[in-house]
Formats: structure tokens, C-alpha cells, sequence
């Protein structure tokens, strides 16, 4: 009795203290459940999703199957998997999971969870998987290895020997690419493989981050429409030209590529001296693409084909269009052109006729909906929210959203005159009941040029506005990424609002949203009124009477990195600490450095060496555009850096390349200012791995206490 007093007792201790401490810390961030992939049944009336959980301590993670009525009731687990889906009429759900054969594999199980069956036996894993309408065929998607030049008796040498470009992308040194495999499905095994690319060396998906999304089914199961770049070496690395294409199963061949006038078309090669101006460009009413043409998907009636399509070769932040082709008469059309910003996901409605997406528009991504006979766009949702993906679930539209004071969950839209929003899944109820969280409020100012800005002004918890707060300017990446209402696990701003900072996120030049115009600025200079926007912003905000003037700190990550580098030498002594992650510290060695040699190619306006070249190989414009940009290169400001500075850089990182951090660092040292580099040998431009997301938070807010409290 005294035992189980004792217990109840100590119980109740640990209860009070969590009561009594609602504070949002690091941990409890990695605590939090993340909601992924996700199902409609046919009907609409039941969902299953993934959830993943990390373990600070185990230092991995783990990825859940769950179900739940689409109203959110009767949720239960199903065990280990990713990448659910209902199959069999709903009856049965297959999923992804390597936790018995050891490697990934196709499975199923009924409903209920019960039965679970392994379906596929390959060689190799199966990354992703896409059923067939009549699911009588499944399309697998395996990594096949590339040609080696090893010498037969030298297999065990560790050495590269590397003879053309993107030998590195992403975080990996490449030596495999991912095909998609044609497969049959009696309703228990599936077996008899079929390579789509057969011979050929190109991706499908693309890496790094394509999945089954870039490849569709037609209605009549009888054909594949695929994403595909069909560009090896430098051209795969000077180029976005990646085009649909169609395959037919029955003769195991492409027949078709959608967005050229035939097969035996080829794109000219890049020319890194053309002028910007030479580029080509789309007529609205179809022309052939020369950007990235992504994520085909046929109308439910199997006339259409719509993908996101971008307008020019090299640039891969160009605006996202959504293009409806008429497959019998090949017209494309594209049909979100009134709105003048990405279209970030859609899907088909059931009757063919119209197309719902999400968008962002003034910091906010909502669903919307387009007509595709009259390209009339209507908004349905709204809400200082991020709707990030839109699917059909019966008669209604299941979503995923988000914002910066809420991480992500499941609703339902119905597709009613007032498009009502029910919440299916609560995820994190229990941090939402017992943590406090800030608030965030939109500020728009003006900047240098008198254009509006908007910002958004993220408040502490219990926040007292007849208080000083030290405050953070928190610089965007991408760099044409927006900042609407993002929920992370690392940049996290409700975690900067629990430590007693004032965030203001300015949506810069440069960034969607806005228009065309604003987001497309930024382009060939980096140094420009992007910068001048971020300056404005804090300035704007240290006339909020409880910002502190005098506590002010500069982060960001990535394109934010390289902001905070080159506003480390022109803030005129505005800042008393900085941040940089993942940013580029010189640009003449990013361009070099980098594996996507487009990137730069379109951002900076082509190479250094270029302005070497005698006055008529390039024009007046493109030598403007390269002058201009390297001439902002942060690193030849480092004379005016007076300011302490963390400089943080995973060593997998191929897109920004962690010297550029080692070189702040040391300049900063050898010039005698108080810096830091943090350094994570295992993480790529992002920070995954549980311990280290952990000591990055504890070093980010050491650094930051230290200076401005």
C-alpha cells in the first residue's frame, strides 16, 4: 500500500511540474509528432496517414501508420510503415516497410491492420510505389547503379575517378539513379519487372527529392505519363529542362513527350554567355517548355494531362504555372495565369472540368480553385494559415495544414459556399494544451523604393507590450522561398518566441507571393533592394515601442546564410550578434563549388571568367549582371565585419559546400572578431539527426544570450 501511495504520490509531482512549466523548449520540439504522407478512402469517409516520432536519446526515429474516420474518430495505429494508401475498394492498405525483410518492400494489410503481408521481393528497395487504376499493375521505383569506371581488379579502391559534372548532388556522391519499374499484381505478389528506362542513364524520379507524384497513371491503367530530364553531365548540371513524357504499357515503349513538338527534338545546348535576354520563352497558347515540367496527373475523365510547369531553362525558382494539355488535340493551356504566384499542389476535381491548388499570396498559401475551359480562379480556404497539399476525399478535399504557431495536420474542405474546414487530426494536443506559445501578427511597411512589404512580427508567450524585447531579423533562404506560414523543426518561431525574442520575418525582394515582378528582382542581385528590404524591415520594427534598439540579432540559413554574411558588413553597427547557417560566404567559390551549376548560372548571371572574355562575347547586359553580382560577394566586405558571428555548416552539404562557413570563420578570427563554427560532419543542408538538431538549438540560443541578453 505504502509503495503504491508513494508512486501515485510521485506521479502527481511530475504532473504539477509539467503544469507548471509550459515553457517551449528544444525538446519538447522533437518531442512533437510529424504528420506526413497521407490517403483519402474512395468514399472519403476514413484517412490513413504517417506520423513520425524521434528519440533524442536513441538518436533515429520511427514512422507510424495510422487511421481515422475523416470526422477524426476511431484513429488507431496500424504499425510500422510509410507511404499508405487504401487499395482493394478500401478493404486492404498498402504501405512500405523494410522492418522484417530487412530491406524496403511493398506490403499490405487489411484495414483494420490485421494480416500483414509482404507483397514485393526485389533485389532492391522500393523507394516509392503508384498502383494502377484497375491495380493490376504496380510502377516501383528502384535506384539502378551507374556505369562504374572502376578496373575490374581495383573494386575494393575507395577513389573516384570522375569525368563529367554532377558527380556530387544533393548529400551524395552519385553512383545510382532511380528508375520507375512496371509491374504486375495478381492481388497477392507482385513480380515481373519492367523497366521504363531501360538503357537509359536518366532519373525518374528526379533527385533529390522526386517520388511516385512524377509519375501518373492514365484512367485505362494502358499508359505512364513520367518526369523526366533527359540530360546527362554538364548539360543535366547547366540545365532545368525536364519534360512529361508518355508510356505506353502494352508496347513497353515512350511514345510521346508532351511539352516537344516530337522525340527527335533537342533542346540547344546551354550557354552560360547567352544574354538573359535570349532565353527562350512560352506562348500561353502551348508552345514547347523548356523549364521544369513536374508532377503529371490525368483528369479522372482521362482526356487531360495537367503538370506545374516553369517557363525558362536554368532557372529553377521561375513561377510555378499549372498547364492543362487536351491530349486528342495536343492544346496546352495554362490556366492559373491570373494568379501571379506558384502553384505549389493541385489535383483534378471529379468532374473533370476544374483543378484545385495551393498557392501562396501575401504570406498565406490557401486552395484554390480553377476552371480549366475559363481559367477562373476561385479562393475556397482561408485563415493566417499554410495549406501544403490537396487531394480529393469523397465529396470534399483532404488537406494538410500548418502555420507558424501550429505544426501540421490533417482537415477536411468541404466543397460547400463557405468551403467549411474540419480538423481530422490533433497530433501535438497535448504540447498545444500545455506549452504557451507566442502569437504572430502581419506588419507591412514600406521600403526604400516606397513599394508595401509585409512582415511577419512574431510575439513571446504571455508577451507584455509595455516591456523591452531583444529581437531577431530573420533572413529567408531559398532564395525564392516565401515566408508564409511555415511550421519547422529547426527554424522554428515559436521556439525563438519561448526565449524571449521578437522575431520579425520580412518578405523580401525576391520571395512569391507578391507578384512576378518582386519575387523575379532578386535575380543578379543579391546585393540590391533584397538587402535593402531587410534593413527596412528592422527598421521599421525598432519603432515598435517594445522592441529593443539596442538587442538586435541577425540569422538565417542558406540564401538567409548569405545575407547575414554580406549584412555583417554593411548593418552600420545595427546588430550585436549574428547567425549564419548553410550560407554562402563567396561567390566566386560557390559557383565552382556548387553541384546545380544552373543555380548559379541564372543567379549570378553566368561565370566570373566570363568578364575576362574580349567585349563581344558577352552582352552589355550579362556583363552588367555578373559585375554586379560578385561585386557583392560578402567576402570582400569582411574589412567592415565588426560584429560576433556563429557560422554553422553540415559537411554533407553539396549545395552550399562547408568551406564557405570554415572561411567566414576564419577570416572573422584572423581579423580578430568573436565567431564561432559549428560543424556537423553528418547533416546536409539540413539538420535531421536528433542530438545534433538538439545542441544546434542550445549553441543558436548560447550565442544569442550571450550577446543580446
Amino acid at each position: 500500500m505504502k509503495k503504491i501511495l508513494f508512486i501515485l504520490i510521485a506521479m502527481t509531482a511530475m504532473v504539477t511540474t509539467h503544469a507548471q512549466d509550459r515553457t517551449f523548449t528544444p525538446e519538447r520540439l522533437w518531442a512533437m509528432g510529424r504528420v506526413g504522407a497521407s490517403c483519402a478512402s474512395a468514399d472519403g469517409k476514413k484517412v490513413v496517414y504517417n506520423v513520425s516520432y524521434y528519440s533524442v536519446k536513441q538518436n533515429n526515429s520511427k514512422t507510424i501508420i495510422k487511421q481515422c474516420n475523416v470526422d477524426g474518430s476511431s484513429a488507431m495505429e496500424l504499425g510500422k510503415g510509410v507511404a499508405p494508401k487504401y487499395i482493394n475498394d478500401g478493404k486492404e492498405i498498402s504501405f512500405l516497410t523494410a522492418d522484417k525483410s530487412g530491406t524496403m518492400q511493398l506490403w499490405k494489410m487489411d484495414a483494420d491492420g490485421n494480416n500483414r503481408k509482404q507483397i514485393s521481393f526485389c533485389d532492391k528497395d522500393v523507394e516509392d510505389y503508384l498502383f494502377s487504376p484497375d491495380e493490376k499493375k504496380v510502377i516501383l521505383i528502384h535506384q539502378i547503379a551507374k556505369e562504374s569506371n572502376k578496373p575490374a581488379d581495383l573494386k575494393k579502391a575507395s577513389a573516384r575517378v570522375i569525368t563529367d559534372l554532377m558527380y556530387r548532388h544533393w548529400d551524395e556522391w552519385v553512383e545510382t539513379m532511380p528508375h520507375p519499374f512496371v509491374a504486375e499484381y495478381d492481388g497477392e505478389k507482385v513480380g515481373g519487372e519492367t523497366d521504363i528506362l531501360e538503357g537509359e542513364p536518366f532519373e525518374c524520379p528526379m533527385k533529390p527529392f522526386g517520388g511516385a507524384e512524377q509519375l501518373a497513371w492514365s484512367p485505362d491503367a494502358k499508359f505512364i505519363a513520367y518526369t523526366c530530364r533527359k540530360k546527362t553531365g554538364v548539360d543535366y548540371a547547366t540545365s532545368t529542362d525536364s519534360d512529361i513524357y508518355l508510356y505506353d504499357v502494352s508496347k513497353k515503349t515512350t511514345i510521346k513527350n508532351f511539352c516537344k513538338p516530337s522525340l527527335d527534338w533537342k533542346a540547344p545546348a546551354y550557354d552560360a554567355s547567352l544574354s538573359l535576354k535570349n532565353q527562350p520563352v512560352n506562348n500561353l497558347d502551348g508552345d514547347f517548355q523548356v523549364g521544369y515540367d513536374i508532377n503529371p496527373k490525368f483528369s479522372p475523365d482521362g482526356k487531360y494531362v495537367a503538370w506545374q510547369s516553369m517557363k525558362h531553362d536554368g532557372y529553377e525558382s521561375d513561377r510555378n504555372r499549372l498547364c492543362v494539355m487536351d491530349i486528342k488535340s495536343g492544346k496546352k493551356s495554362y490556366v492559373a495565369e491570373s494568379f501571379d504566384s506558384n502553384v505549389d499542389d493541385f489535383c483534378w476535381a471529379k468532374d473533370s472540368k476544374s483543378l484545385y491548388f495551393v498557392g501562396v499570396w501575401h504570406g498565406v498559401t490557401h486552395v484554390y480553385n480553377v476552371k480549366h475551359s475559363t481559367c477562373k480562379v476561385q479562393q475556397l480556404t482561408e485563415g493566417q494559415y499554410d495549406y501544403t497539399s490537396v487531394q480529393l476525399c469523397g465529396n470534399g478535399l483532404l488537406v494538410s495544414r500548418q502555420s507558424m504557431c501550429e505544426p501540421t495536420d490533417l482537415y477536411c474542405v468541404a466543397l460547400n459556399k463557405k468551403a467549411t474546414v474540419q480538423q481530422i487530426t490533433n497530433e501535438n494536443k497535448w504540447f498545444k494544451d500545455n506549452i504557451d506559445f507566442g502569437s504572430v501578427e502581419p506588419r507591412w511597411s514600406k521600403t526604400v523604393d516606397g513599394k508595401d512589404m509585409l512582415s511577419w512580427i512574431v510575439l513571446p508567450p504571455n508577451f507584455d507590450r509595455n516591456k523591452k524585447y531583444p529581437a531577431l531579423l530573420f533572413c529567408e533562404g531559398g532564395p525564392q522561398s516565401p515566408v508564409s506560414q511555415f511550421w519547422s523543426f529547426r527554424w522554428n518561431m515559436m521556439i525563438m518566441a519561448a526565449n524571449g525574442y521578437v522575431v520579425v520575418a520580412p518578405n523580401r525582394r525576391g520571395l512569391p507571393g507578391f507578384g512576378s515582378a518582386w519575387n523575379e528582382e532578386i535575380s543578379t542581385n543579391y546585393g540590391g533592394h533584397c538587402m535593402d528590404d531587410l534593413l527596412s524591415a528592422i527598421d521599421d520594427a525598432m519603432t515598435l515601442p517594445y522592441i529593443d534598439k539596442d538587442r538586435l540579432g541577425c540569422v538565417g540559413a542558406s540564401f538567409g546564410g548569405f545575407s547575414v554574411y554580406w549584412l555583417a558588413g554593411h548593418h552600420d553597427k545595427r546588430f550585436k550578434a549574428f547567425i549564419a547557417h548553410d550560407g554562402i560566404y563567396n561567390l566566386e567559390q560557390q559557383y565552382v563549388e556548387t553541384e546545380e551549376a544552373w543555380f548559379t548560372n541564372w543567379d549570378l548571371g553566368g561565370a566570373p571568367w566570363h568578364l575576362n572574355d574580349n567585349a563581344n562575347a558577352i552582352s552589355k547586359e550579362q556583363r552588367e549582371a555578373i559585375e554586379r553580382s560578385f561585386s557583392n560577394s560578402p567576402h570582400r566586405f569582411v574589412d567592415k565585419w565588426d560584429t560576433p558571428i556563429l557560422c554553422i555548416h553540415g559537411s554533407k552539404d553539396f549545395r552550399i559546400v562547408d568551406s564557405q562557413a570554415m572561411a567566414a570563420f576564419n577570416a572573422a578570427k584572423l581579423r580578430g572578431i568573436p565567431a564561432e563554427l559549428f560543424i556537423a560532419p553528418d547533416e546536409n543542408h539540413w539538420v535531421l539527426k536528433p542530438q545534433n538538431g538538439i545542441l544546434w538549438q542550445r549553441t543558436y540560443f548560447k550565442w544569442l544570450d550571450k550577446y543580446l541578453k
